[in-house]
């Protein structure tokens, strides 16, 4: 079967001064660290925290002393894998591959048929 596996990725931006920037930094690096590994079929995007007081989603990034720890989503198609935790496995081998000395977690997996195209919604 074929499965879109999302991870939840923590990565840490040094001197940066607000949020905004952090987030762009880290995006733009795991991107390219990606690209520089021909991985441009994985999706790189910030992740989102739920507020405890309020409910409502914000962006997974914290400064303090200059320094961010961003949360970012990849997401990656795996094709022809034989379960969920093959799947699994398969992508995480890669993007840790790519993005050595990176905390990854896996927090979904949908499967979806070879004629169809996976849930387009964002995964959190």
């Amino acid at each position: 079967m074929n499965y879109l596996v999302a991870m939840e990725a923590a990565w840490l931006v040094r001197d940066v001064e607000n949020i905004d920037d952090a987030i762009g930094v880290a995006v733009s690096e795991a991107g390219k660290r990606l690209n520089d590994k021909d991985m441009d079929y994985v999706e790189v995007e910030v992740g989102a925290t739920t507020c405890p007081a309020c409910g409502e989603p914000f962006d997974s990034a914290f400064i303090s002393a200059d320094t961010a720890l961003v949360g970012l989503v990849l997401e990656m198609k795996v094709f022809n894998a034989e379960s969920v935790e093959h799947a699994q496995r398969i992508a995480k081998s890669e993007i840790g591959g790519a993005l050595r000395d990176v905390p990854l977690k896996v927090i979904e997996t949908v499967e979806f048929a070879e004629d169809e195209e996976p849930p387009t919604e964002n995964v959190e």
